[in-house]
């Protein structure tokens, strides 16, 4: 017995002993303001953490006397050499703000550390509008189809995402993508977040992350909106086609004994380009306010609320503008248009635990109404009366999510590692589908129910460091019960389906120092179908997998010069095709789409900035006979950059560029719809507290197609239907000038 004891004792000191040596700390800012994301590594980067949420981080196998370095754009802070103390007391890490130059950052192990080129972009480059926000994803497009208030069209690795189908996006945890909605499947609305309050873009391209479960095929991007203001701030922009914005950010407390808030607020008007006015209007307002609590703690509420309502031209025939019907900017049914709104309520909560673990929970609800009238094929239908479909839905949106870090370490690895739950639960009422006269009456419904859908997970994941390796595995399980009340039914059948699903990841990087590294990832991801399709096949084709394979690098050869590139595969069980006038989502088949992504980013000078995005797709329907294989609308090669400057007299601006190459409308490649080379330009001069921008979209005033479809349509003096291009023209010439104050 004695022996055994003896024993248990050696193997209790050795485990103490092999997870001694540790360091724990803080990143803070010069306010005291936790900094989360920051980089901390050991000179030769054997040991590295990144900072929480709260600014917290620990370090394993640090001994007396090791250096330790800081990484974070915009910020410097001195090098730490380890001192005895600092092992049982911890350290304070104080980062200063500096002027912004691409050696402050180095490649870290972490696997999602492409980010920091939306942080690049967005310093450089700061967005203009709300539509603009998506497009600092490199290789990310938008189109607008349907007036200024519509959700924008989305492109990204050979997909056309629709609005959402393909692409997980969230607001500070709140998701944005609406399931089973009445225009479309995962449709994502971001025109309720100002773009001043932006602060950073977390984004990853695949199906690679555990804790990012719907719709996170093609990828997934989250905006996280500041904290905290500086100072107040108001600006006014005004330019053609009768467009003009006001803004207002004021400071409402100022870390006033460990609470801060602000409010926000902003108006948009603008008849577009169009013959027939937009008339578009948009208001928004945002409030946040955070509290410290004690043992290092933070609450968080915030509340917004955004209306918007608009009319449209809608999508165009080529015939009509070639005959001399219409002009470019002209319309066949100018009834069409729309108005929603949305209401946010979010109460967020993190607690440090000590010894690098600490949790993180929100609770959201969201009170979302849609409203859309759209005719896509004119009088193919009605020949009387026209096509005209109205799009209507009464939604409400309550969930849930507890998060669990833990940061640990041993002599031979360091390990960090999460794991989550949640409940997201959607009612729609209301969901409806009619056939309208001049949006104003309504000829027959076609489809009118309620949609009751709830969403149950559960994930985990680890990044596992043994210095140059890193593993991070990972799981989740979603379960999802889908139901739908058909209220057109004689008998009002209630009908209900579950459906449970695992996808596990696995992502492998490889770092020998802060110069370099390769990556390989893969992993399960999936989007699930639309309710009322769900019920009505009888629970087919309900959570279709996509399977993707990563292999990648990042690579600085200078300290002002960043490289990535990639090359990628992605399976996808089962594409979705929304069909607007029968409201519903159809199958299409199996697809493969093999790519590359090339990244540059690039400090000319102190004051000098270059970027470029290259991305290249295959993307073909596996079932289907070659040359009849072409998914529509998919994107073979996009390409965006441009040059951007800051000089310390207050002047700034750029020059960018967008460019995306031909591609098929349908699946025989007998309709193409045009690619375009647009050029952006924006002017800023800041004067003291004052501050006069310019912005130019499309300086070099060509005429280009933003949104096009190959669409079955007729005309009111046609006899026979004709399948073609049906396009929005995009925005020609268009300059704004904006004023600023600052106080």
């Amino acid at each position: 017995m004695k022996k055994i004891l003896f024993l248990s004792s050696l193997l209790w000191l050795g485990w103490q002993q092999s997870w001694a040596q540790e360091l724990s700390g803080k990143v803070v800012d010069e306010r005291g303001e936790a900094v989360s994301g920051a980089y901390i590594y050991e000179v030769g980067q054997t040991v590295s953490a990144t900072s929480d949420e709260l600014g917290n981080f620990i370090l394993p196998r640090i001994g007396v006397g090791d250096t330790l370095k800081v990484s974070f754009l915009g910020y410097e802070g001195p090098d730490h050499v380890v001192a005895a103390a600092d092992l049982t007391n911890g350290i304070r890490w104080i980062l200063r703000e500096s002027a912004f130059d691409l050696d402050q950052i180095v490649v870290s192990k972490n696997i999602k550390s492409v980010n920091q080129l939306s942080s690049i972009d967005l310093y450089t480059n700061p967005v203009n509008s709300s539509q603009e926000i998506l497009q600092k994803v490199p290789g990310l497009f938008i189109a607008q189809h349907a007036g200024g208030g519509k959700a924008e069209q989305i492109f990204l690795r050979g997909f056309d995402i629709d609005h959402g189908t393909d692409i997980n996006i969230a607001v500070d945890g709140l998701p944005v993508n609406m399931v089973s909605h009445a225009h479309g499947q995962g449709y994502a609305d971001l025109h309720f977040v100002i773009p001043e309050t932006v602060e950073r873009i977390d984004f990853g391209k695949g199906p690679y992350y555990a804790s990012r479960g719907n719709f996170t095929t093609a990828g997934y991007v989250e905006f996280q909106t500041k904290e905290q203001l500086d100072e107040h701030q108001v600006n006014f922009e005004i330019g053609r086609f009768k467009t003009w914005r006001t803004l207002a950010m004021v400071k409402l407390l100022d870390q006033s004994e460990g609470a801060k808030a602000y409010i926000a607020g902003e108006h948009l008007q603008s008849d577009g380009p169009f013959e027939s006015p937009q008339d578009f209007r948009r208001s928004n307002v945002m409030g946040k306010f955070s509290l410290d609590l004690k043992k290092d703690g933070q609450l968080t509420f915030l509340a917004s609320h955004f209306q918007s309502r608009w009319n449209a031209s809608g999508q165009i025939p080529q015939r009509a503008v070639d005959q001399g019907l219409i002009s470019r900017f002209g319309a066949i049914d100018d009834t069409e248009g729309g108005n929603t709104s949305r209401t946010n309520l979010s109460l967020r909560h993190r607690q440090s635990l000590g010894g690098g673990k600490f949790v993180r929970s929100l609770l959201f609800y969201s009170q979302y109404d849609f409203e859309l009238f759209s005719n896509f094929t004119f009088f193919l239908d009605d020949p009387e009366n026209g096509d005209q479909i109205r799009q209507h839905e009464d939604r409400s949106i309550v969930g849930w999510e507890s998060v669990f870090f833990n940061s640990a370490g041993t002599k031979h690895f360091e390990l960090e590692w999460q794991a989550g739950m949640g409940l997201r639960y959607d009612l729609v009422r209301g969901n409806e589908l009619a056939h309208t006269l001049n949006r104003s009456s309504t000829l027959e419904r076609m489809a009118l129910g309620e949609v009751n859908e709830g969403n149950f997970y559960g994930f985990a994941n680890a990044d596992i460091d043994f210095g140059k390796w890193l593993i991070n595995p990972g799981l989740r399980l979603d379960y999802f019960r889908f139901g739908y009340l058909d209220l057109l039914s004689a008998t009002e059948d209630n009908e209900r389906v579950t459906k449970a699903l695992l996808s596990p990841k696995l992502n492998v990087v490889y770092s020998p120092n802060d110069r370099y590294k390769i990556f390989a990832k893969s992993g399960i991801g999936f989007h699930s179908n639309d309710s009322r399709v769900v019920v009505a096949n009888s629970g087919r084709d309900i959570l279709p997998i996509a399977f993707g394979v990563d292999l990648g690098a990042e690579w600085k050869p200078r300290s002002r010069l960043w490289l990535n590139a990639a090359m990628w595969q992605l399976f996808l069980q089962q594409e979705f095709v929304y069909v607007g006038d029968a409201g519903i989502v159809e199958p299409s088949g199996r697809s493969r789409r093999v790519g590359i992504d090339f990244g540059l980013r690039y400090q000319l000078s102190a004051f000098i900035f270059a970027q470029a995005d290259i991305n290249y797709t295959l993307a073909r329907a596996i079932d289907e006979a070659p040359g009849e294989d072409y998914i529509p609308l998919a994107p073979d090669l996009v390409s965006s950059g441009g040059l951007s400057f800051r000089y310390p007299s207050g002047i700034s601006g750029g020059l960018q560029y967008r460019y995306i190459k031909d591609r098929a409308a349908n699946e025989d490649r007998s309709i193409i719809a045009e690619g375009y080379f647009v050029t952006d330009l924006n002017v800023q001069y800041q004067f003291k507290k004052f501050s006069i921008g310019l912005t130019i979209e499309n300086l070099f005033d060509v005429a280009w197609n933003e949104a096009q479809f190959a669409t079955e349509s007729r005309l009111a003096n046609e006899l026979l239907p004709v399948e073609e291009l049906h396009f929005t023209p995009g925005a020609p010439f268009f300059a704004k000038v904006r004023f600023g104050w600052s106080f």
